[in-house]
């Protein structure tokens, strides 16, 4: 199971680099619309199965302000 995840997250990870490059191509409007709309898609995938397949996430500690003492 583990195995067909890392198979998916590597899968929509290519199609965003993909998308990426594309990006950075002439395109009409449409074609661009297109392109930004597929890849937000596959963000959004991304970001559910990363969230599935890991689901704790890791937050590094908030630095304290400078200008509030302890």
């Amino acid at each position: 199971m583990l195995d067909e995840d890392f198979a998916r997250i590597r899968a929509h990870r290519n199609n965003i680099h993909r998308y990426r490059s594309l990006l950075k191509t002439k395109l009409s409007d449409l074609e661009r619309r297109f392109i930004e709309r597929r890849m937000a898609e596959e963000t959004a995938s991304l970001e559910a199965l990363t969230s599935e397949t890991f689901p704790i996430a890791f937050v590094p500690p908030q630095r304290p302000s400078a200008g509030v003492a302890s």
